[in-house]
């Protein structure tokens, strides 16, 4: 795949991942946080169906592609929707952006760690500008309040802000061993495989919780508006945003793909500012603009640019 086409995958994965995480406010008011994450899984499996029939020419899958298959749905899909969408419940759209700009540090490390890719000067620079830009906006925010969260086990209104903070810490540390563990399974699986698979595996997962949140909920109040929310949410986590990210993944080394995850924070932002009725000062604009900053840096064509060394495996 052309690298550029490669890098508009990545950056459209997190554009969509940064607007759901926003959306999914409204949605948390609505539905408890299990039966959310329940429904969503479901509803990506019936519109990816066709995707989990293995195809002719895929090798048989290896003990060890089991095992990252469901860590990778455990952590990416199972643990990050939880951190998501407890922390956003408990802060702010801008806020949970603030906090998920620190995605592209985290990667560039456990990409270093498990993948052994060298990181460059220029994805250190723009790992660099990413937490710049969060230290920036984190400076500039003021006390958040707390939203009060309606549905059975998701009365959140008592817990202290750090707590969503902490949660949301969580989520930046799924999101990055996800685009770790990504990256191995991009070498014997293909994108649409791996999204119908991982997404079977977080179904799995969530389905006790959600039926004990399902049992007595009254589905009737709530209002079509947020079916609608539902259903877009469903599409974007578990279908585009993954298939996209595992398309670009295939052609682009894990650190540098790390970057684009700044756009999460950045979509979110805005999507919370547009949609949601919340502010952003000009502090956290320039921050902002320094992190997509970051973005230009690590992706501009470089002279003599060689290929990522073979993977060696997660160790």
């Amino acid at each position: 795949m052309n690298r550029f086409l490669a890098y508009a995958c990545l950056a459209l994965s997190m554009s969509l991942v940064g607007s759901y995480v926003a959306l999914s406010k409204p949605l948390v008011a609505a539905l408890p946080v299990f039966l959310l994450a329940w429904m969503r899984f479901g509803l990506g499996g019936l519109a990816m169906l066709r995707w989990l029939k293995k195809p002719m020419d895929e090798i048989p899958m290896s003990g060890q592609t089991r095992r990252l298959l469901f860590l990778e749905s455990f952590l990416g899909n199972f643990l990050f929707s939880i951190c998501m969408l407890y922390g956003v419940s408990m802060t702010s759209a801008v806020a949970a952006g603030v906090i998920m700009a620190a995605i592209p540090a985290v990667v560039a490390v456990m990409s270093w760690l498990f993948l052994r890719e060298r990181v460059g000067f220029r994805v250190g620079a723009a790992v660099a500008c990413a937490v710049l830009g969060i230290g920036l906006v984190s400076l500039s925010k003021g006390e958040q309040t707390i939203t009060v969260i309606a549905g059975r086990g998701a009365d959140l209104t008592s817990n202290p802000v750090w707590l969503g903070n902490l949660f949301l810490v969580g989520a930046v540390l799924c999101e990055a061993a996800y685009a770790v563990i990504g990256k191995k399974l991009t070498g014997v699986l293909s994108p649409k495989r791996i999204t119908a698979l991982i997404n079977l595996w977080g179904f799995a997962l969530i389905t006790p919780f959600g039926l004990w949140m399902a049992w007595g909920f009254d589905f009737a109040a709530v209002a079509p508006s947020s079916w609608v929310l539902l259903l877009f949410y469903s599409l974007a986590a578990s279908v585009w945003t993954v298939w996209l990210w595992m398309t670009g993944l295939k052609t682009i080394s894990a650190n540098q793909a790390g970057v684009f995850t700044v756009l999460l924070p950045v979509s979110a932002a805005a999507v919370g500012v547009i949609v949601l009725g919340e502010t952003l000062n000009a502090t956290q604009v320039g921050a902002f603009a320094i992190a997509l900053t970051g973005v230009v840096l690590a992706t501009l064509p470089q002279r003599g640019l060689r290929q990522p060394a073979p993977e060696t495996g997660l160790h």
